[in-house]
């Protein structure tokens, strides 16, 4: 109900007759309608505006506490580290793998990525370059001026790929001819490093 005032008007009235005098008394019930909003409409509003200031309320602090939570994640993380690259032969070949070794990284280093490389695709078969790569491993570990420089030498097809350090160009020199006298070698890629 809105705002009614009820108001009660009363009337007195005195009604004589030859025999009697009697007293009539006349109430009226008047309503007063102002127009507005009643008491329980305002207190819903009021309710209503409430709970909904208290839901945006805690959505902003839901927000803060999620960027801070984030931010705290991010922070725990350890950094991400590079892995090793393995690079396998195909299982034909009897050689070992070739193990690319990137920058030491902390104690806690994931597993090696392996990839496999293709099966050479005619000219030399695999057995023969897996003699090939047992010929060069056991000519460089059995001189004594590059078993301790680590060379390292990858066979594919008869070709062969020399990597590693060495102090003198001349070094290059020797062991890529040294190299080359191996049976069955087709080719040498040399990218061995001189540093003087």
């Amino acid at each position: 109900m809105a705002y009614d005032d009820e108001q009660a008007k009363r009337s007195r009235v005195v009604v004589e007759t030859p025999t009697s005098r009697r007293e009539v008394t006349h109430t009226e019930a008047v309503r007063n309608d102002r127009g507005g909003v009643s008491g329980a409409t305002v207190g819903i509003i009021v309710v209503v505006a409430i709970a909904l200031i208290t839901i945006v309320v805690l959505f902003l602090m839901n927000g803060q506490n999620t960027d801070t939570t984030n931010e705290n994640l991010v922070a725990q993380q350890p950094p991400v580290q590079q892995q090793p690259v393995i690079i396998q032969q195909p299982a034909q070949q009897q050689q070992p793998p070739v193990i690319i070794q990137q920058p030491a990284a902390p104690a806690s280093q994931q597993a090696p990525v392996i990839i496999n490389q293709p099966a050479p695709s005619g000219g030399t078969n695999s057995s023969e370059d897996g003699n090939i790569q047992s010929a060069i491993d056991k000519k460089i570990s059995d001189d004594s001026t590059f078993s301790t420089l680590g060379i390292t030498a990858t066979v594919l097809d008869g070709k062969v790929t020399l990597t590693g350090t060495v102090k003198t160009e001349g070094l290059k020199s020797q062991v890529e001819r040294m190299i080359r006298a191996i049976r069955g070698v087709k080719q040498v890629d040399n990218q061995i490093v001189a540093m003087g």
